[in-house]
């Protein structure tokens, strides 16, 4: 059976690739996932010889077609985090007030000595100064002179940073090195307007962006190019990472005539980078491969904002449910009570309280063999999303759901 699901993937595989070789005479064209997606469903029921009990079951057909960039990442390729600490200069009366904040003027007197001036401490009172902390992300592969974006966050008391500048800021990574130097005129999206009597501030004015705004002094060393590669998937799982490894080598034996993959664990496949090619375009060749994903069966649900998201997989066994709402009503009529004419009495007012008490219940069968069945089932019930996630987690309790839940 898997040497089916390998010759129909392997037919696909071949017109996805820019540089596979020539087409093979069963190769086939698919104008849609869908329509791929069919034909594998197809050659994995006619290739069922009765060893695994029967034709497959709809769990096993997997998820999305998607192609192996989108659900995996090369080890070592990634970005690194850089950090420094900065001033904003130029500001309109909305920096730092340094006697709040002590660490500006600091900073703002070191500044100055480098630079050759020396004020005495104290004699400065600006406003249009804020501290600042910049952060970037170093993407791969960056060679010196490259350009990042960088992000600039108030440290002090300072309102605003609209319209500032910031001075050349050193960038380092976690051991300590400077990659990158940061310098250039803010971008504000918020911004502030108050008054008198009222304050008016829309987004967040003590952030903002440089585009472009940090110059890269130094490369990240890594260990892509080696002959040994390995494929690491976003969400770890055992039948995806097989389905990777089969695939790849499907397509490898002919193209290079020789498999190239190995599937390590639930998370990552060792490839080895066959000769006389490039690590670069090896990937290149292979990171279009269509790959029939799969997933956990998982239910997610958000107590805060009632977001219910069920899974493709997520089966619910055959349950009776009964989701009911006590409502009560409670009503003051107070009553004026008048004394008698020609007496000493007084107007009193007489308290007068109606309670009445309402209880809804709807009972239903839910039972979901499918998606579909299940999203029906819960609306049929009538509830609203608050009340499907009790449903959801009583169902877990009793142990009828068959899937993950998570509570966010």
């Amino acid at each position: 059976m898997r040497l089916a699901i390998a010759l129909c993937l392997m037919a696909f595989a071949g017109t996805a690739v820019t540089h596979a070789a020539e087409s093979s005479k069963n190769a086939k064209d698919f104008r849609t996932p869908g329509e791929a997606q069919a034909a594998w469903r197809k050659a994995q029921r006619d290739a069922d010889d009765g060893t695994w009990g029967g034709a497959a079951s709809p769990l096993g057909q997997g998820g999305a077609i998607a192609r192996l960039k989108d659900i995996a990442n090369i080890q070592g390729v990634r970005e690194n985090q850089l950090v420094g600490y900065g001033l904003v200069i130029g500001l309109n009366g909305t920096g730092d007030s340094l006697r709040s904040a002590p660490f500006t003027e600091q900073s703002l007197r070191a500044m100055l000595d480098n630079l050759g001036i020396s004020p005495p401490p104290g004699a400065s009172r600006v406003k249009n100064v804020a501290a600042v902390i910049v952060t970037a992300n170093l993407p791969p592969f960056a060679g010196r002179g490259s350009r990042i974006d960088i992000t600039v966050s108030s440290l002090g008391d300072a309102t605003s940073l609209a319209g500032g500048t910031l001075v050349m800021t050193p960038l380092a990574a976690a051991d300590g090195q400077t990659y990158a130097v940061a310098q250039g005129n803010m971008v504000v999206s918020g911004f502030t307007a108050s008054g008198e009597a009222s304050t008016l501030t829309q987004g967040v004015p003590t952030s903002g962006r440089i585009p472009n705004g940090a110059l890269v002094e130094k490369e990240v060393t890594g260990n892509f190019g080696h002959d040994e590669l390995v494929v690491e998937l976003r969400e770890p799982d055992f039948t995806t990472a097989v389905r990777i490894t089969d695939t790849i080598n499907a397509f490898a034996k002919r193209r290079y005539n020789q498999p190239v993959a190995k599937e390590r664990d639930s998370k990552s496949i060792r490839l080895r980078k066959p000769k006389n090619i490039s690590a670069t375009r090896f990937l290149a060749e292979i990171e279009g491969l269509p790959v029939v994903t799969d997933e956990v069966a998982r239910v997610v649900v958000d107590e805060r904002t009632g977001t219910v998201v069920i899974g493709d997989k997520v089966r619910i066994s055959r349950v009776a449910i009964s989701h009911g709402s006590l409502s009560v009503r409670v009503t003051e009529t107070p009553t004026v009570v008048q004394p008698e004419p020609f007496t000493d009495g007084e107007t009193a007012i007489e308290p007068n309280t109606n309670i009445e008490a309402t209880q809804t219940s709807n009972i239903g069968i839910l039972g979901g063999t499918d998606l579909e069945n299940l999203v029906k089932g819960l609306n049929q019930i009538g509830v609203k999303p608050q009340g499907i996630i009790a449903i959801l987690q009583s169902i877990k309790t009793a142990g009828a759901l068959h899937a993950e839940l998570v509570v966010q």
